[in-house]
């Protein structure tokens, strides 16, 4: 593992804010599991508490830590479009998934990015992250590094350099009930 990876895995395992790129845009983003951090990435992006975020993770195993269940016709879309831009909104396990994560509602928006950097650091902090664009709320979508906000930058711990492969947002699919609702409409074309 290189060193600025490195230091990518130890900012997020200590609690740190890191951005970082993946298949789709930059991401900005910190353990799942440590609330303060959570809460502090939330205020960096201005980002309404009742908004959900979307959270990454490096398998199915790990997702299903963070799930209800998962029923046959989903894990046929994990196999097909995973790792990959598709984020599959789920019913949550509310005991292990803030309420700030979850906007407030019972569900979790999840995805496993097709992207090594940052597959290695979910690996090895053993928990998935957060995974919203890296950018103000309401900001532009940031696809390369010269799209990232500079007083953003200023406010988190580490950035993560790298490129993103497609430049598209992921598409988003709820599939935590029938019939399924495509959210929104992003690099992922869903086929049946």
């Amino acid at each position: 593992m290189n060193k600025n990876l490195l230091k990518a895995l130890e900012t997020v395992k200590k609690g740190g804010i890191i951005i970082f790129p993946t298949d789709t845009a930059f991401g900005i983003g910190c353990r799942v599991d440590d609330e303060k951090t959570v809460e502090r990435l939330f205020q960096i992006r201005k980002r309404p508490k009742e908004k959900a975020v979307p959270v990454l993770a490096s398998s199915i195993n790990m997702v299903e830590d963070y799930v209800e269940y998962i029923k046959p016709d989903v894990r046929k879309l994990m196999g097909k479009y995973w790792p990959g831009a598709l984020t599959l909104v789920l019913p949550a396990k509310v005991e292990r998934v803030s309420n700030l994560i979850r906007g407030g509602g019972k569900t979790i928006g999840i995805r496993i990015p097709d992207h090594d950097s940052i597959l290695r650091v979910i690996r090895a902090v053993g928990v998935p992250i957060l995974g919203p664009s890296a950018n103000l709320a309401g900001e532009k979508t940031p696809f390369k590094m010269s799209d990232l906000d500079p007083n953003l930058v200023r406010l988190v711990d580490f950035v993560l350099h790298g490129r993103c492969k497609i430049k598209k947002p992921s598409t988003v699919l709820d599939v935590s009930k029938k019939p399924w609702k495509v959210i929104r409409q992003g690099a992922v074309r869903l086929t049946k």
